[in-house]
């Protein structure tokens, strides 16, 4: 009798201890949830500086409209994957996302302003198919998916490819940098939160073992890492003129 009763106590314990992790989890992913909400809105507003720059010279000058295409898109899909219909109890990724496809929006439109023409058609022909192929995702997905299993996986894995994408997307800028020895048209801002970012959503996403979150992000913290290395080496040799207008 007392060892089935030292044995109910001990499984009694174990219970509560297990009880108590999963809290602590599910404390922690809020938590982080919260911290990456955060800094996602810092990555969104940190290309302000750029458009700033963009409005006050009437002109984009060097700088690349593919960032914003990328992340346009990946906020877009991300905002699909978010949703009920696709992955259930994932409001942090709709919200946030939901708000990076208005400031990307913004930003394409003031981009798309002062642009030459040869640019702007270019930006069009980019986001038209962007448009017409998130249409198509959607519509293979709620068509032929009939579980949130699959359409996870689909969307998922698609949010794996333009996540990093969008996280890439910088490496043509890099290749500037590394050409012209500054850094004017590379923010830093950009790098610093893109950087921020990537490690934060991957806490996240390890609290979550969701590793469609996981993997773009991994591939972010990276990317962020190596344009702040880049940044760190040709920052004084950008010359003083560059540095001025980045400071603008």
């Amino acid at each position: 009798m007392f060892d089935s009763k030292e044995e109910v106590d001990d499984g009694g314990n174990w219970m509560g201890i297990n009880e108590g992790w999963r809290a602590s989890v599910r404390d922690g992913e809020g938590i982080s949830a919260y911290q990456s909400n955060i800094i996602s809105f810092g990555l969104f507003l940190s290309p302000l500086p750029t458009i700033i720059t963009i409005y006050q010279r009437r002109a984009v000058e060097q700088f690349s409209p593919i960032p914003y295409l990328a992340t346009f898109l990946n906020c877009v899909l991300w905002v699909f994957y978010g949703l009920p219909l696709v992955h259930p109890n994932a409001l942090p990724v709709v919200t946030i996302n939901a708000a990076g496809v208005v400031f990307e929006t913004l930003y394409l439109a003031i981009f798309f302003l002062y642009s030459p023409r040869q640019l702007r058609l270019k930006v069009v022909k980019i986001l038209l198919a962007e448009l017409a192929f998130i249409v198509a995702v959607m519509a293979v997905v709620l068509t032929t998916a009939h579980t949130h299993e699959r359409r996870s996986l689909i969307v998922g894995v698609l949010c794996v490819v333009f996540g990093t994408c969008m996280y890439a997307s910088p490496l043509c800028i890099m290749k500037l940098v590394i050409e012209t020895r500054s850094v004017e048209y590379m923010p830093f801002t950009l790098s610093l939160v893109g950087f921020l970012n990537g490690v934060c959503w991957t806490t996240y996403a390890i609290l979550r073992h969701d590793i469609f979150i996981a993997i773009p992000n991994e591939m972010g913290a990276v990317f962020g890492l190596a344009e702040l290395i880049l940044y760190a080496i040709y920052y004084r040799t950008t010359p003083e003129q560059d540095s001025s207008s980045e400071a603008a």
